[in-house]
Protein backbone atom coordinates (compact mmCIF):
# COMPACT_ATOMS: atom_id res chain seq x y z
CA UNK A 1 0.00 0.00 0.00
CA UNK A 2 1.59 3.39 -0.60
CA UNK A 3 1.31 6.62 1.02
CA UNK A 4 -1.00 8.07 -1.17
CA UNK A 5 -3.90 5.02 -0.49
CA UNK A 6 -2.99 5.55 3.31
CA UNK A 7 -3.38 9.15 3.46
CA UNK A 8 -6.59 8.77 1.86
CA UNK A 9 -7.64 7.47 5.07
CA UNK A 10 -9.02 10.54 7.10
CA UNK A 11 -7.86 9.29 10.30
CA UNK A 12 -4.69 8.85 8.91
CA UNK A 13 -4.74 12.54 7.55
CA UNK A 14 -6.18 13.98 10.62
CA UNK A 15 -3.21 13.12 12.55
CA UNK A 16 -0.64 13.77 10.43
CA UNK A 17 -1.61 17.06 10.40
CA UNK A 18 -2.66 17.42 14.43
CA UNK A 19 0.69 16.62 14.78
CA UNK A 20 2.18 19.45 12.68
CA UNK A 21 -0.31 21.52 14.24
CA UNK A 22 0.30 21.11 17.91
CA UNK A 23 4.37 21.23 16.78
CA UNK A 24 4.03 25.07 15.64
CA UNK A 25 1.93 25.64 19.01
CA UNK A 26 4.80 24.43 21.05
CA UNK A 27 6.71 26.80 18.79
CA UNK A 28 4.44 29.56 19.18
CA UNK A 29 4.11 28.84 22.75
CA UNK A 30 0.55 30.30 23.23
CA UNK A 31 -1.18 26.90 24.31
CA UNK A 32 -4.63 28.31 23.35
CA UNK A 33 -3.81 27.99 20.00
CA UNK A 34 -4.44 24.36 20.30
CA UNK A 35 -8.38 24.88 20.22
CA UNK A 36 -7.61 25.23 16.90
CA UNK A 37 -7.30 21.39 16.21
CA UNK A 38 -10.88 21.89 16.18
CA UNK A 39 -10.16 23.14 12.68
CA UNK A 40 -8.11 21.20 11.21
CA UNK A 41 -10.36 17.85 12.54
CA UNK A 42 -13.28 20.02 10.43
CA UNK A 43 -11.01 20.09 7.59
CA UNK A 44 -9.73 16.46 7.87
CA UNK A 45 -13.02 14.83 8.74
CA UNK A 46 -15.22 17.41 7.43
CA UNK A 47 -18.81 15.51 8.02
CA UNK A 48 -19.86 17.20 11.02
CA UNK A 49 -19.82 20.74 9.72
CA UNK A 50 -20.26 20.27 6.03
CA UNK A 51 -23.63 18.40 6.24
CA UNK A 52 -25.42 21.73 7.55
CA UNK A 53 -24.36 23.06 3.79
CA UNK A 54 -25.44 21.86 0.45
CA UNK A 55 -23.22 19.79 -1.57
CA UNK A 56 -23.05 22.95 -4.61
CA UNK A 57 -20.36 23.68 -6.53
CA UNK A 58 -20.41 27.41 -5.06
CA UNK A 59 -19.72 26.24 -1.63
CA UNK A 60 -16.91 24.34 -2.95
CA UNK A 61 -14.92 27.16 -4.56
CA UNK A 62 -16.17 29.22 -1.12
CA UNK A 63 -14.53 26.48 0.73
CA UNK A 64 -11.14 26.47 -1.47
CA UNK A 65 -10.61 30.27 -0.97
CA UNK A 66 -10.98 29.86 2.24
CA UNK A 67 -8.42 27.71 2.76
CA UNK A 68 -6.29 29.37 0.71
CA UNK A 69 -6.52 32.65 2.61
CA UNK A 70 -5.94 30.91 5.35
CA UNK A 71 -3.04 29.34 4.32
CA UNK A 72 -1.22 32.08 2.68
CA UNK A 73 -2.15 34.46 5.57
CA UNK A 74 -0.36 31.53 8.05
CA UNK A 75 2.50 31.31 5.60
CA UNK A 76 3.26 35.42 5.38
CA UNK A 77 2.96 35.56 9.16
CA UNK A 78 5.56 33.07 10.32
CA UNK A 79 7.46 32.02 7.27
CA UNK A 80 7.79 33.86 3.91
CA UNK A 81 6.65 37.17 2.67
CA UNK A 82 6.69 39.50 -1.10
CA UNK A 83 8.49 42.35 -0.88
CA UNK A 84 9.28 44.89 -3.69
CA UNK A 85 12.28 47.05 -3.63
CA UNK A 86 10.44 50.63 -4.01
CA UNK A 87 13.95 52.68 -4.78
CA UNK A 88 17.25 52.85 -5.55
CA UNK A 89 18.82 53.13 -2.17
CA UNK A 90 20.10 49.75 -2.37
CA UNK A 91 21.06 49.53 -6.22
CA UNK A 92 23.86 47.99 -7.26
CA UNK A 93 23.40 45.12 -4.28
CA UNK A 94 19.07 44.88 -4.48
CA UNK A 95 17.78 46.73 -7.79
CA UNK A 96 14.41 49.45 -7.91
CA UNK A 97 11.96 46.88 -9.55
CA UNK A 98 12.99 43.49 -7.48
CA UNK A 99 10.81 41.22 -6.14
CA UNK A 100 11.90 39.48 -2.81
CA UNK A 101 10.86 36.85 -1.04
CA UNK A 102 11.80 37.89 2.20
CA UNK A 103 12.26 35.22 5.23
CA UNK A 104 10.65 35.31 8.50
CA UNK A 105 12.44 32.68 10.50
CA UNK A 106 15.46 34.07 9.48
CA UNK A 107 15.28 35.96 12.66
CA UNK A 108 12.48 34.66 14.07
CA UNK A 109 8.54 35.47 13.20
CA UNK A 110 6.80 38.34 15.07
CA UNK A 111 3.21 36.98 16.62
CA UNK A 112 0.91 39.59 15.07
CA UNK A 113 0.52 42.80 17.36
CA UNK A 114 -2.13 44.07 15.04
CA UNK A 115 -4.15 41.04 14.50
CA UNK A 116 -7.03 42.96 12.83
CA UNK A 117 -6.46 43.61 9.16
CA UNK A 118 -7.39 42.47 5.48
CA UNK A 119 -5.37 39.33 4.44
CA UNK A 120 -2.52 40.23 1.96
CA UNK A 121 -2.33 44.31 2.57
CA UNK A 122 0.26 45.47 4.33
CA UNK A 123 -1.31 48.90 5.81
CA UNK A 124 -3.02 50.67 3.13
CA UNK A 125 -5.85 49.81 1.05
CA UNK A 126 -5.25 50.15 -2.80
CA UNK A 127 -7.91 52.35 -4.22
CA UNK A 128 -9.20 54.36 -1.25
CA UNK A 129 -5.95 54.39 0.35
CA UNK A 130 -7.64 54.07 3.39
CA UNK A 131 -5.93 51.74 6.26
CA UNK A 132 -6.39 48.48 5.87
CA UNK A 133 -6.57 47.43 9.44
CA UNK A 134 -8.18 47.97 13.13
CA UNK A 135 -6.32 48.82 16.22
CA UNK A 136 -9.41 48.10 18.64
CA UNK A 137 -6.86 44.98 19.38
CA UNK A 138 -3.31 45.47 19.67
CA UNK A 139 -1.25 42.26 21.50
CA UNK A 140 2.32 42.85 22.95
CA UNK A 141 5.53 42.43 20.84
CA UNK A 142 6.92 38.63 20.61
CA UNK A 143 9.72 37.03 18.26
CA UNK A 144 9.24 33.20 18.20
CA UNK A 145 12.76 31.34 17.82
CA UNK A 146 14.15 31.91 14.42
CA UNK A 147 17.76 30.52 12.65
CA UNK A 148 19.84 32.97 14.29
CA UNK A 149 20.17 36.98 14.80
CA UNK A 150 21.02 40.02 12.18
CA UNK A 151 24.39 40.14 11.91
CA UNK A 152 26.65 42.97 10.59
CA UNK A 153 26.28 43.01 6.44
CA UNK A 154 23.33 41.25 6.33
CA UNK A 155 20.85 42.70 3.97
CA UNK A 156 17.37 43.26 6.61
CA UNK A 157 13.86 44.21 5.89
CA UNK A 158 11.98 46.22 8.81
CA UNK A 159 9.50 48.87 9.45
CA UNK A 160 10.29 52.65 9.11
CA UNK A 161 11.27 54.03 12.22
CA UNK A 162 9.58 57.26 11.56
CA UNK A 163 6.70 55.27 10.36
CA UNK A 164 4.37 55.94 13.54
CA UNK A 165 3.26 59.43 12.15
CA UNK A 166 2.18 59.50 8.28
CA UNK A 167 0.85 62.10 6.22
CA UNK A 168 -1.96 61.11 4.62
CA UNK A 169 -1.76 63.47 1.30
CA UNK A 170 1.96 62.61 1.79
CA UNK A 171 2.75 59.02 2.79
CA UNK A 172 6.28 58.15 1.28
CA UNK A 173 7.46 61.58 3.31
CA UNK A 174 9.20 61.53 6.26
CA UNK A 175 6.68 63.49 8.93
CA UNK A 176 9.10 64.59 10.59
CA UNK A 177 11.28 66.40 8.52
CA UNK A 178 8.22 67.97 7.89
CA UNK A 179 8.20 69.40 11.21
CA UNK A 180 11.82 70.11 11.45
CA UNK A 181 11.85 72.48 8.32
CA UNK A 182 8.45 74.15 8.72
CA UNK A 183 6.42 73.43 11.84
CA UNK A 184 3.81 70.88 13.22
CA UNK A 185 0.82 72.84 12.36
CA UNK A 186 2.00 73.59 8.63
CA UNK A 187 2.52 70.30 8.05
CA UNK A 188 -0.51 68.91 9.01
CA UNK A 189 -2.74 71.61 7.42
CA UNK A 190 -0.84 71.04 4.29
CA UNK A 191 -0.43 67.15 3.80
CA UNK A 192 -2.44 65.77 6.61
CA UNK A 193 -4.42 64.42 8.29
CA UNK A 194 -1.71 62.40 10.19
CA UNK A 195 -2.06 58.84 10.72
CA UNK A 196 -0.80 56.73 13.75
CA UNK A 197 0.16 53.58 12.34
CA UNK A 198 1.18 50.85 15.09
CA UNK A 199 4.71 48.87 15.28
CA UNK A 200 3.92 45.71 12.79
CA UNK A 201 1.85 48.42 10.10
CA UNK A 202 4.54 51.07 9.31
CA UNK A 203 6.38 51.19 5.68
CA UNK A 204 8.66 48.30 5.07
CA UNK A 205 12.37 49.27 4.15
CA UNK A 206 15.14 47.02 3.15
CA UNK A 207 18.57 48.43 4.22
CA UNK A 208 22.36 46.21 4.88
CA UNK A 209 22.90 46.30 8.65
CA UNK A 210 25.94 48.10 9.16
CA UNK A 211 26.56 47.71 12.64
CA UNK A 212 24.75 45.68 15.36
CA UNK A 213 24.02 46.35 19.38
CA UNK A 214 26.69 47.77 21.35
CA UNK A 215 29.13 47.79 18.39
CA UNK A 216 30.32 51.81 17.70
CA UNK A 217 30.21 52.91 13.99
CA UNK A 218 32.16 55.85 12.52
CA UNK A 219 32.39 57.41 9.06
CA UNK A 220 35.09 58.61 7.51
CA UNK A 221 35.45 60.10 4.16
CA UNK A 222 32.65 57.53 3.20
CA UNK A 223 34.27 54.51 4.63
CA UNK A 224 32.45 52.90 7.61
CA UNK A 225 34.38 51.88 10.58
CA UNK A 226 33.10 49.53 13.12
CA UNK A 227 34.71 49.03 16.17
CA UNK A 228 37.59 50.40 14.41
CA UNK A 229 37.55 48.01 11.75
CA UNK A 230 36.72 48.81 8.37
CA UNK A 231 33.78 47.91 6.49
CA UNK A 232 34.17 44.87 3.98
CA UNK A 233 34.73 46.31 0.24
CA UNK A 234 31.57 44.62 -0.88
CA UNK A 235 31.07 44.75 -4.62
CA UNK A 236 28.02 46.51 -4.78
CA UNK A 237 28.70 49.46 -2.08
CA UNK A 238 28.34 52.81 -4.61
CA UNK A 239 29.82 56.77 -4.36
CA UNK A 240 28.60 59.69 -6.33
CA UNK A 241 31.73 61.02 -8.44
CA UNK A 242 31.93 63.97 -10.42
CA UNK A 243 33.27 62.87 -13.86
CA UNK A 244 34.82 65.61 -16.28
CA UNK A 245 34.33 65.05 -19.72
CA UNK A 246 35.63 66.64 -22.83
CA UNK A 247 32.74 68.24 -23.58
CA UNK A 248 31.13 65.58 -25.24
CA UNK A 249 28.53 63.58 -22.97
CA UNK A 250 29.24 59.67 -22.33
CA UNK A 251 27.37 57.56 -24.66
CA UNK A 252 24.26 56.54 -22.82
CA UNK A 253 24.54 52.63 -24.35
CA UNK A 254 28.11 52.62 -23.34
CA UNK A 255 26.76 53.69 -19.72
CA UNK A 256 23.77 51.39 -19.69
CA UNK A 257 25.99 48.46 -20.68
CA UNK A 258 28.57 49.41 -17.53
CA UNK A 259 25.13 48.86 -15.73
CA UNK A 260 24.21 52.24 -14.49
CA UNK A 261 20.69 53.06 -13.26
CA UNK A 262 19.74 55.63 -16.19
CA UNK A 263 17.27 57.54 -13.96
CA UNK A 264 19.85 58.10 -11.49
CA UNK A 265 22.08 60.26 -14.84
CA UNK A 266 22.52 63.66 -14.99
CA UNK A 267 24.64 65.64 -17.79
CA UNK A 268 26.17 69.31 -16.85
CA UNK A 269 27.51 71.08 -19.85
CA UNK A 270 28.84 73.93 -17.78
CA UNK A 271 30.53 71.82 -16.19
CA UNK A 272 30.88 70.12 -18.45
CA UNK A 273 30.11 66.12 -17.35
CA UNK A 274 28.25 64.56 -14.45
CA UNK A 275 28.10 66.61 -11.32
CA UNK A 276 27.09 63.27 -9.53
CA UNK A 277 27.89 59.47 -11.26
CA UNK A 278 26.97 56.52 -8.96
CA UNK A 279 29.42 53.70 -9.18
CA UNK A 280 30.88 50.90 -7.72
CA UNK A 281 34.93 50.02 -7.59
CA UNK A 282 34.78 47.95 -10.37
CA UNK A 283 32.56 50.54 -12.55
CA UNK A 284 34.26 53.37 -11.55
CA UNK A 285 37.64 52.02 -13.27
CA UNK A 286 35.50 51.23 -16.41
CA UNK A 287 34.41 54.72 -16.34
CA UNK A 288 38.29 56.32 -15.74
CA UNK A 289 39.34 54.05 -18.85
CA UNK A 290 36.39 55.97 -21.11
CA UNK A 291 38.80 58.09 -23.93
CA UNK A 292 36.79 61.61 -23.11
CA UNK A 293 36.63 60.92 -19.58
CA UNK A 294 39.36 63.99 -17.97
CA UNK A 295 38.86 63.59 -14.86
CA UNK A 296 37.05 61.70 -11.67
CA UNK A 297 36.53 63.04 -7.81
CA UNK A 298 34.43 61.03 -5.30
CA UNK A 299 32.16 63.32 -4.10
CA UNK A 300 32.91 63.09 -0.15
CA UNK A 301 30.70 65.81 2.02
CA UNK A 302 32.70 67.48 4.71
CA UNK A 303 31.88 70.13 7.37
CA UNK A 304 29.87 72.25 7.10
CA UNK A 305 27.73 70.10 5.13
CA UNK A 306 26.13 70.25 2.19
CA UNK A 307 22.31 72.08 3.25
CA UNK A 308 20.53 68.50 2.53
CA UNK A 309 23.14 67.04 4.86
CA UNK A 310 22.89 69.91 7.28
CA UNK A 311 22.14 69.32 11.41
CA UNK A 312 18.27 69.58 10.61
CA UNK A 313 18.42 66.25 8.55
CA UNK A 314 21.09 64.29 9.77
CA UNK A 315 20.69 62.34 13.14
CA UNK A 316 20.33 63.56 15.97
CA UNK A 317 19.35 66.74 14.39
CA UNK A 318 21.47 68.94 16.53
CA UNK A 319 25.00 70.55 16.02
CA UNK A 320 27.24 67.78 15.71
CA UNK A 321 29.79 68.92 12.91
CA UNK A 322 28.78 65.33 11.42
CA UNK A 323 28.14 64.84 7.39
CA UNK A 324 26.48 61.49 5.47
CA UNK A 325 30.42 61.06 4.66
CA UNK A 326 32.08 61.87 8.04
CA UNK A 327 29.60 61.03 10.93
CA UNK A 328 30.07 59.56 14.40
CA UNK A 329 31.27 58.10 16.35
CA UNK A 330 28.34 56.92 17.51
CA UNK A 331 27.33 53.72 19.95
CA UNK A 332 24.96 51.28 19.15
CA UNK A 333 22.57 50.52 22.25
CA UNK A 334 22.31 47.31 23.74
CA UNK A 335 19.69 45.28 25.71
CA UNK A 336 20.26 45.64 29.28
CA UNK A 337 23.04 47.96 28.82
CA UNK A 338 22.87 51.28 30.69
CA UNK A 339 24.02 54.74 29.81
CA UNK A 340 24.32 58.07 32.35
CA UNK A 341 21.91 60.45 30.66
CA UNK A 342 23.36 63.90 29.70
CA UNK A 343 21.83 67.08 28.32
CA UNK A 344 23.98 66.64 25.22
CA UNK A 345 23.72 62.83 24.40
CA UNK A 346 20.15 62.65 25.55
CA UNK A 347 19.09 63.43 21.70
CA UNK A 348 20.41 59.88 20.72
CA UNK A 349 18.48 58.31 22.96
CA UNK A 350 15.27 60.59 23.73
CA UNK A 351 13.28 58.76 21.26
CA UNK A 352 14.13 55.53 22.57
CA UNK A 353 13.12 56.51 25.98
CA UNK A 354 9.68 58.05 24.93
CA UNK A 355 8.94 56.20 21.69
CA UNK A 356 10.22 52.51 20.93
CA UNK A 357 10.45 51.95 24.76
CA UNK A 358 7.12 53.43 26.12
CA UNK A 359 8.14 56.05 28.88
CA UNK A 360 7.66 58.95 30.05
CA UNK A 361 10.59 61.57 30.01
CA UNK A 362 10.49 65.45 31.06
CA UNK A 363 13.61 67.30 31.54
CA UNK A 364 13.63 69.72 34.92
CA UNK A 365 17.00 71.77 34.84
CA UNK A 366 19.93 69.15 34.96
CA UNK A 367 17.29 66.60 36.13
CA UNK A 368 15.36 63.59 34.00
CA UNK A 369 12.22 62.13 35.22
CA UNK A 370 11.43 58.88 33.99
CA UNK A 371 7.86 57.14 34.81
CA UNK A 372 7.78 60.16 37.54
CA UNK A 373 11.21 59.33 39.39
CA UNK A 374 14.13 61.31 38.74
CA UNK A 375 17.42 59.87 37.97
CA UNK A 376 20.78 59.71 36.17
CA UNK A 377 21.02 56.87 34.13
CA UNK A 378 18.92 54.73 31.64
CA UNK A 379 18.61 51.18 30.64
CA UNK A 380 17.47 49.57 27.42
CA UNK A 381 15.50 47.00 26.93
CA UNK A 382 16.20 46.14 23.21
CA UNK A 383 18.64 45.65 21.11
CA UNK A 384 18.60 48.41 18.54
CA UNK A 385 20.78 48.08 14.65
CA UNK A 386 22.53 51.00 12.16
CA UNK A 387 21.06 50.52 8.90
CA UNK A 388 22.74 52.35 5.84
CA UNK A 389 21.43 51.85 1.58
CA UNK A 390 24.63 50.16 -0.46
CA UNK A 391 23.77 53.47 -2.71
CA UNK A 392 25.50 55.68 0.17
CA UNK A 393 24.86 58.53 -1.66
CA UNK A 394 21.21 58.72 -2.51
CA UNK A 395 20.41 56.48 0.98
CA UNK A 396 18.01 57.92 3.45
CA UNK A 397 19.02 55.29 5.85
CA UNK A 398 20.25 55.28 9.98
CA UNK A 399 22.22 58.42 9.44
CA UNK A 400 18.61 60.59 8.65
CA UNK A 401 16.44 58.79 11.25
CA UNK A 402 18.29 56.55 13.99
CA UNK A 403 18.91 53.43 15.01
CA UNK A 404 15.93 50.65 14.29
CA UNK A 405 14.53 49.00 17.35
CA UNK A 406 14.78 44.82 17.46
CA UNK A 407 10.62 44.75 17.54
CA UNK A 408 11.26 46.97 13.99
CA UNK A 409 12.74 43.92 12.14
CA UNK A 410 10.74 41.81 9.79
CA UNK A 411 13.01 39.68 8.00
CA UNK A 412 15.82 38.87 5.94
CA UNK A 413 15.92 38.73 2.04
CA UNK A 414 16.48 35.34 0.62
CA UNK A 415 15.14 35.25 -3.12
CA UNK A 416 14.97 37.39 -6.14
CA UNK A 417 11.87 35.76 -7.43
CA UNK A 418 11.13 38.40 -9.90
CA UNK A 419 12.95 41.93 -11.44
CA UNK A 420 11.79 44.34 -14.27
CA UNK A 421 13.05 47.82 -15.20
CA UNK A 422 10.58 50.06 -15.17
CA UNK A 423 12.71 52.95 -17.84
CA UNK A 424 12.13 49.82 -20.43
CA UNK A 425 8.90 48.15 -22.00
CA UNK A 426 7.96 44.91 -22.18
CA UNK A 427 9.83 42.31 -22.46
CA UNK A 428 13.03 44.06 -22.42
CA UNK A 429 12.32 45.76 -18.58
CA UNK A 430 12.55 41.82 -17.68
CA UNK A 431 15.93 41.29 -16.03
CA UNK A 432 16.26 37.57 -16.55
CA UNK A 433 19.29 37.24 -14.67
CA UNK A 434 18.22 38.66 -11.67
CA UNK A 435 15.02 35.71 -11.96
CA UNK A 436 14.98 33.60 -8.94
CA UNK A 437 18.42 34.57 -7.32
CA UNK A 438 19.73 33.25 -3.93
CA UNK A 439 20.59 36.92 -1.87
Amino acid sequence: MSFKDIYKNKWVRFSFWTVLYSLWVMWLGNWWFLLGIAVVYEFCVPQHLRKWFPKTALFGWIDTIIFAVVVVTFINIFFFQAFKIPSSSMESSLMTGDYLFVSKVAYGPKTPQTPISVPFIHNRMPISGKESYSTAVQWKYRRLKGFGKVKRDDYVVFGFPHGDTVLSKAPADDYYTHVRLTSREYAINTYGPVVVRPVDKKDHYVKRCVAVAGDSLEIRDAQVYVNGQAQQAYPGIQLTYQVITDGNPINPLILEQIGLNMSEIFYNSSLPGYPALPLTDSRLEKVKALANVVSVTANIDTYPAEYYDSDIFLFPFTETGWTKDNYGPIWIPKAGATVVLTKENLPLYRRIIEVYEGNTLKVDGDQFVINGERTTEYTFRMDYYFMMGDNRHNSLDSRYWGFVPEDHIVGKPSVIWFSSDANKSFPKNIRWRRLLKFV
